[in-house]
């Protein structure tokens, strides 16, 4: 029902015979809706708020004719600078979609404002657009605070509880730093003028008041409430403005035309009182670093000078007390001498006798000796004539083996050896012819024959030997 990247088609639902289910219809108009609206502001009241423990905010927004259920998350919710309630009118910058698990039409919101403050918004970045285009936000045309000022101009309402923050600041960081007031407006229609006046007043009277610096401060609030510093002949009275100006005006997330204006913008009006005397307070933290350290240095130089003080003193010693302490190390070391040199005979005594026993366990003992040589030699010679006497006996009894299987004596036992004419010994009847000449070799002598017929087992003879006794 969707192609490779589940995108919705409308071209997939043309057949009538195709079926899905109740999800997969609110995904395809959930991502249909998202596809199709974007991220846009949408105005109406509030009603049906509650707050979940989550942190998240779920209301209807509605007008005269219509409503639509709302969701803002904590993430989003946290970060609103007023606390929504029922029957407030509010702009909502949300995403159209779709609550899937019921099938709600609803709007994720992002952002939330008080109704009409989007009018404001656009006022205020056209005007930032002018004048940024003028160069009256020119980095370069910033004048760097003076370190040290010696005293500074505060432009604010005197009732303000903002003023009574700035002056603890002041003196909890800068305690010599005097602070002048130049009381103004800082809320409602003739807030503008009063502030341009009193900052005109601070430049007129800054030579004889000691001024170098201006503070222009507010405590934080909405949009309307903080539009008396985004008014244009503020920001270009303070541009023209002869001093450094510093702003702190609302909260960190607050900006106004007078923060771009000004010299330098801080995220608080505590802040603000900070930088301006961040001079001071870096030199007052930095002395009490260099007097420690000074502190440090006087001690270690005295400790140094101290061992040296020590060292002369030890140096300082009587003639007479040097001739007793040369006596004492002069005794001493006569002493250390003797005890080395005794200690060194009676190691040279002991190995002496060392040496000696050695050498007498290693003297030699003839009368000793000659016992141990004649008793090996007589068991010599004992194993001489017994293993001799072995030999015999063994060479005898070889001798009589040998005689025994010896050719005499088998023949003497009644054998004869017959040889061929070529005087190769026969062994089988089969090496023998008829009429072939023989040589029979007895115990006594020898006999010449000839073959007449020869007889092989069982079979019938057919030859037979003719003997000549030869004689020999």
């Amino acid at each position: 029902m969707t192609d490779s990247n589940n995108n919705f088609r409308a071209e997939t639902f043309t057949s009538a015979s195709q079926t899905i289910g109740v999800s997969t219809l609110n995904r395809f108009a959930r991502e249909a809706l998202e596809a199709l609206l974007p991220l846009l502001w949408v105005g109406g009241e509030i009603s049906n708020l509650s707050r979940a423990t989550s942190g998240h905010i779920y209301f209807t927004l509605k007008d005269a004719q219509a409503q639509v259920r709302c969701a803002m998350w904590r993430n989003r919710a946290q970060l609103l600078p007023f606390r929504p309630e029922n029957g407030m009118r509010v702009e909502a910058r949300a995403l159209v979609t779709l609550y899937e698990a019921r099938g709600d039409y609803q709007l994720n919101v992002e952002a939330l404002r008080p109704a009409g403050a989007g009018d404001l918004h656009e006022a205020f970045r056209r005007l930032k657009d002018k004048l940024a285009a003028e160069g009256l936000f020119d980095p370069a045309r910033r004048r760097p605070l003076p370190i040290f000022p010696r005293t500074v101009g505060i432009v604010t309402s005197p009732a303000a509880a903002v003023l009574h923050d700035v002056l603890a600041t002041l003196r909890r960081r800068a305690p010599g730093l005097p602070a002048v007031l130049y009381p103004a407006a800082v809320q409602g229609a003739d807030a503008p003028r009063q502030l341009c006046e009193a900052l005109k007043t601070v430049a007129q009277r800054a030579e004889a008041d000691g001024i170098d610096l201006i503070l222009l401060v507010r405590g934080g609030g909405s949009l309307e409430d903080l539009q008396a510093f985004n008014d244009e002949t503020l920001a270009r009275t303070i541009t023209a403005c002869p001093l450094p100006v510093v702003s702190g005006v609302g909260h960190e997330t607050d900006f106004t035309i007078a923060d771009f204006a000004a010299d330098l913008r801080a995220p608080t009006p505590t802040a603000a009182a900070e930088l301006v005397s961040a001079g001071y307070f870096d030199a007052r933290n930095t002395l009490s670093e260099s007097a420690r350290r000074l502190h440090q240095a006087i001690d270690r130089q005295l400790a140094v000078l101290a061992q040296r003080l020590d060292r002369c003193a030890l140096r300082l010693v009587h003639p007479r007390d040097r001739l007793r302490q040369a006596h004492e190390a002069l005794f001493r070391h006569e002493y250390q001498i003797r005890q080395a040199m005794t200690a060194q005979l009676s190691e040279s005594a002991r190995s002496l006798s060392r040496l000696e026993l050695r050498l007498h366990s290693q003297r030699p003992a003839p009368a000793a000796m000659r016992a141990r040589l004649d008793g090996i030699g007589e068991r010599l010679e004992r194993a001489a004539h017994a293993l001799l006497a072995a030999r015999r006996q063994t060479l005898g009894a070889l001798t009589a083996s040998l005689r025994h299987l010896g050719p005499h004596a088998v023949l003497a036992r009644g054998y004869a050896i017959v040889r061929n004419a070529a005087g190769d010994i026969l062994r089988s009847a089969a090496d023998a012819r008829p009429g072939n000449a023989l040589e029979i070799q007895l115990t006594d002598g020898r006999i010449d024959a000839t073959v007449d017929a020869k007889h092989g087992g069982s079979q019938t003879p057919d030859s037979c030997y003719n003997a000549h006794p030869s004689g020999r």
